[in-house]
């Protein structure tokens, strides 16, 4: 019906730069609001980053000021820069969007995640 794909994970030093996108694709009407969140060995999945569909942004207080995100509403994109990337962003990281998807009757609101892309950070 509606799937998230995810890409641009990989292996990068400490101090590098990594983009990751993820784009919908299906029945769909309209996107609210997209975001990143990563789970780390051990850990729980918590937030990294969302936007709305207006463009505005919140961000996980440990990413600030590195990463960046970022929409296309066009695409049905949403996108991850990541910069400064420290050995504790080492995660599987998450696409998450909730979608208006197209209905016979009327539109619903449905929450989706992508399969998850690997960030490894070595020091």
């Amino acid at each position: 019906q509606v799937q998230l794909v995810e890409s641009g994970g990989g292996l990068v030093q400490a101090g590098g730069s990594l983009g990751l996108s993820c784009a919908a694709t299906g029945s769909i009407s309209s996107i609210d609001t997209m975001g990143w969140y990563r789970q780390a060995p051990g850990k729980e999945r918590e937030l990294v980053a969302t936007v709305t569909s207006g463009a505005i942004t919140n961000y996980a207080d440990a990413v600030k000021g590195r990463f960046t995100i970022s929409r296309d509403n066009a695409k049905n994109t949403v996108y991850l820069q990541m910069n400064s990337l420290k050995p504790e962003d080492t995660a599987v990281y998450y696409c998450d969007a909730h979608v208006w998807v197209r209905t016979y009757y009327t539109p619903t609101r449905r929450e989706y995640w992508g399969q998850g892309t690997q960030v490894t950070v070595s020091s």
